[in-house]
C-alpha cells in the first residue's frame, strides 16, 4: 500500500478513532502493569538518580532540544504566512490548524500538570525522597511530595508536532507519514532523556503522547468541520454587499436632478 493510500484511509474519522482508541488501551495497559517503578529502578537506586546532573541529559537533551523546540515553534509560525517546503501544499487553514495544534498541546499538559498531585519519581521516598508512590489515577490524594509532575511536559517537545501529521495527512501523504514517526521517536526520545534523570515515569510520558494525539486529531476535526462553511458564508457575505450596492445604486438613480 503506498503512503497516498495509507494516508487517505488513515484520515477516515472512524479508523483515526480506532488508532486513538488502541493507543488508549496501550496506555492502559501500562499503567495495570506496574512497571513505571520496574523501570525507574534501572537508572535510580535509594541514593537517588545517578544521571540526574548528567552534563548531556540535562543541557543537551533537556535545556538544548527545549530551546531548538522553541524555535522550530517560531519557525513554523512564520510559515503560516511564508511556507517553504512541503508546508507550501498546504492551504492556510491548515498551516494555522499546525500551529494551533502545537499550542494547544502544550496547554493542555501544563494544565494538567498544574493541577497534578503526583510527584516526580526523585522525589519518592525509595529513591531518595521524602514522597510515597501514589498512582496518578488518585485524584486529589497528596503523596507527601511537591506534586506536579503528571504527564511529562517535557516529552511535550516532542509529541505535540503531531499536529503535523493531521494537518499534512490529505495533502502530503508521505511527509505526513515522516513527520508522524519524526514526532514519536522525539517525543519518546526526550521522555526516555528525563526518565534517566528521575524526572518522570513511563506512563507520564506515554500519557503525554496520547494526550497530544487526541488533542491534534480534535484541532483537525474543528478544522474539517468549519473549512466547509468558510467559502459559504464568504459567499453569502459578498452576495449581500453586491445588493447592498445595487439597491444603492438604483437609489441615486431615482433622486430627482437638482
Amino acid at each position: 500500500m503506498s503512503a497516498s493510500s495509507l494516508t487517505l484511509t488513515a484520515s477516515s474519522p472512524m479508523r483515526t478513532l480506532r488508532w486513538t482508541l488502541a493507543g488508549l488501551l496501550l496506555v492502559l495497559a501500562w499503567d495495570a502493569s506496574g512497571l513505571d517503578l520496574a523501570l525507574a529502578h534501572w537508572s535510580g537506586s535509594a541514593d537517588g538518580f545517578a544521571l540526574r546532573s548528567n552534563w548531556f541529559l540535562l543541557q543537551i537533551a533537556h535545556e538544548g532540544a527545549r530551546r531548538l523546540a522553541w524555535l522550530a515553534v517560531l519557525g513554523l509560525t512564520l510559515c503560516v504566512w511564508r511556507p517553504v517546503g512541503v508546508l507550501r501544499r498546504l492551504p492556510h487553514a491548515r498551516r494555522e490548524q499546525l500551529v494551533a495544534g502545537i499550542f494547544m498541546s502544550l496547554i493542555v499538559i501544563s494544565a494538567l500538570k498544574y493541577i497534578s498531585d503526583t510527584s516526580c519519581p526523585w522525589d519518592l521516598a525509595e529513591f531518595g525522597g521524602l514522597a510515597r508512590h501514589v498512582s496518578h489515577w488518585a485524584l486529589g490524594q497528596a503523596d507527601g511530595g511537591s506534586g506536579h509532575c503528571f504527564p511529562a511536559g517535557h516529552a511535550t517537545t516532542g509529541f505535540a508536532l503531531l499536529s503535523g501529521y493531521f494537518a499534512l495527512r490529505r495533502h502530503a501523504a508521505r511527509a505526513a507519514c515522516i513527520w508522524l514517526a519524526t514526532a514519536l521517536v522525539l517525543g519518546l526520545a526526550m521522555g526516555l532523556a528525563q526518565q534517566m534523570r528521575g524526572a518522570h515515569f513511563m506512563s507520564h510520558t506515554l500519557w503525554t503522547g496520547w494526550l497530544c494525539w487526541l488533542t491534534a486529531w480534535a484541532c483537525d476535526l474543528a478544522v474539517t468541520h468549519l473549512a466547509p462553511r468558510k467559502p459559504a458564508a464568504t459567499a453569502r457575505i459578498q452576495e449581500h454587499h453586491r445588493a447592498s450596492r445595487a439597491r444603492n445604486a438604483c437609489s441615486r438613480s431615482r433622486r430627482p436632478g437638482r
